[in-house]
């Protein structure tokens, strides 16, 4: 050895020492990794606690509960006028002179919508009524003929021809009198439609009369809700049509969200071949922020049954199925498929997929995965909860 290390020169026997000597420390690093990770499996195998699944959540659980909830049928349809009144022109051939109203205003019944120019009705009611003193002053003289001639008529001094005469002149007078009274009226007639008033109280919902216009009688110059009074019209199918009684209350939200109560007035005695759906008529009180012309959806209170619910937060919306994660015995999460039916408030009706007995995940479920371990801890304590306003909807 110590020739063949004389033989070789010496830049190749510092390059021969340092090449044992990395070996040597690579060999000695490895022993000592090994017998880190041998004392660490020892401790790890030792210790239970370490060796336990660290939990994914904490979490609070609760219990299905048996909850009185409504049952209510949903329909969706239009809010309408209860009653329209059309208002015309009864004249023909005048100007309007006046519109007093617009659209919205309330009015009461016989309040003065609009007014026609009334000149020449007036003049047409001052010829008329000259026509009437002229026929009084002929009647009262035909009438004093007719006296004298059945004071002569005993006597035979006039024919039986003269005295017809006299008297038909008397009957014919009388006549010609009521005419022209009762064209006075009409002219009288027509210069109270002049102005033209609201046949009842309401309010105004369209207007098309404009001043200066001349209108044909007839013509349509305003709309009317009557009484003010507003109405929905609700579309129910065939099948829950005979569930929904007069005098059941109901309760509907408008397209802008506000919420408006009503009560059942009438169900439509026919159903339309073409949707299969009848109409049901509902009265609003107090229509509130509800107009004539808007859609709203609502629902039928048909009455109470029992369910069993969870609170809302429980219940997990995956795919379009609902689920909820229950709790078993090793602090294993597993998930369950279940069938949800009404809501009300914060309430959610399960239908099947549940035991009633089963430990459920209160909140957080959306966190969780099936098979996690959680740490379950007792609830916060619960606080008084107003009654719910939402009507829940039919499973």
């Amino acid at each position: 050895m110590s020739s063949a290390l004389s033989s070789l020169n010496a830049p190749s026997l510092a390059l021969h020492r340092r090449r044992w000597a990395l070996a040597a420390g690579t060999l000695l690093l490895g022993a000592s990794l090994a017998g880190v990770l041998a004392v660490n499996t020892s401790t790890a195998a030792d210790d239970p606690v370490a060796s336990a699944a660290k939990p994914a959540l904490t979490v609070s659980t609760t219990t299905p509960r048996r909850s009185s909830l409504p049952v209510a049928v949903s329909a969706n349809g239009d809010v309408a006028a209860w009653q329209e009144a059309s208002v015309g022109a009864e004249v023909q051939g005048l100007r309007l002179a006046e519109v007093r109203v617009n659209v919205g205003d309330r009015v009461r019944k016989g309040q003065v919508l609009a007014v026609f120019a009334p000149d020449a009705v007036r003049a047409d009611l001052a010829q008329v009524s000259a026509a009437v003193a002229e026929a009084e002053a002929t009647l009262a003289e035909a009438q004093a003929n007719a006296e004298r001639v059945r004071k002569l008529q005993a006597s035979g001094a006039m024919s039986a021809q003269q005295v017809n005469q006299y008297l038909t002149a008397e009957r014919t007078a009388a006549a010609r009198l009521q005419a022209q009274r009762a064209a006075l009226q009409s002219q009288q007639l027509r210069l109270a439609q002049t102005q033209v008033l609201a046949p009842d109280a309401g309010t105004i919902s369209a207007r098309m009369a404009t001043v200066g216009a001349v209108v044909p009688a007839g013509t349509e110059l305003f709309r009317l809700i009557r009484q003010g009074r507003l109405e929905w019209r609700a579309e129910v199918s065939a099948d829950d049509l005979a569930r929904v009684q007069p005098g059941q209350t109901v309760r509907l939200v408008t397209a802008g969200g506000a919420e408006v109560a009503g009560r059942v007035r009438m169900v439509a005695p026919t159903v339309n071949a073409g949707t299969r759906n009848g109409l049901v008529y509902v009265d609003l009180a107090a229509p509130g922020a509800a107009r004539a012309g808007m859609f709203a959806r609502g629902e039928f209170v048909l009455g109470q049954s029992n369910a069993l619910t969870l609170p809302q937060e429980a219940v997990l919306l995956r795919d379009g199925f609902s689920y909820v994660f229950t709790v078993g015995a090793d602090s294993r999460v597993t998930r369950n498929k279940v069938e949800v039916g009404r809501r009300v408030g914060q309430q959610v009706e399960i239908l099947s997929g549940l035991d009633p007995a089963a430990r459920v995940v209160a909140a957080g479920a959306g966190f969780l995965g099936d098979g996690d371990t959680v740490r379950v801890v007792p609830a916060p304590a619960a606080t008084p909860a107003a009654a719910p306003s939402a009507i829940a909807r039919k499973p």
